[in-house]
């Protein structure tokens, strides 16, 4: 995918993915690869494909700069920019998950990319550790392990 065009992107896309809107998306396709394990496929300032940890192989996650949904409605219901905490949060009231990863890593390498950690790492009363992340456009990610 790294030197396909858009068209050949799009044909190659199977199974489940994610595609995430983005004011900024190299500074967030690089925190989000760092955080969660991933890989950068290939990104610029418009777009970029991110390829899923060794827990979920098959996951990509495209992400989008705003500016390239300009036909799409989309957008016109994305929290201004600059608009406070109570405007809501890109993904507000999603969480994207991902199990069989350790919450204690993830939190540590957060704090260094500067994603805002909403939970700590914490055990849970249905038998998972997990911590919930906010990442540099406020997506929530929540890693997770089983409680040994």
């Amino acid at each position: 995918m790294q030197h396909m065009d858009a068209a050949e992107v799009g044909r190659a896309l199977r199974g489940f993915g994610l595609n995430l809107l983005c004011r900024q998306v190299i500074p967030l396709a690089e925190s989000i690869a760092s955080v969660l394990e991933m890989r950068v496929i290939r990104a610029n300032d418009d777009y970029a494909i991110i390829a899923g940890p060794q827990v979920a192989k098959s996951l990509i996650i495209q992400l989008h700069a705003d500016a390239t949904y300009h036909a799409n409605p989309l957008p016109s219901l994305l929290p201004e920019p600059g608009a406070g905490a109570g405007a809501g949060a890109r993904g507000a009231g999603a969480e994207f998950r991902l199990f069989d990863m350790d919450p204690d890593a993830a939190a540590r390498r957060a704090e260094v990319a500067g994603w805002y950690i909403l939970q700590p790492p914490t055990d849970k009363p249905h038998g998972l550790r997990e911590c919930y992340l906010l990442d540099l456009e406020g997506y929530c990610w929540v890693p997770g392990s089983v409680i040994a």
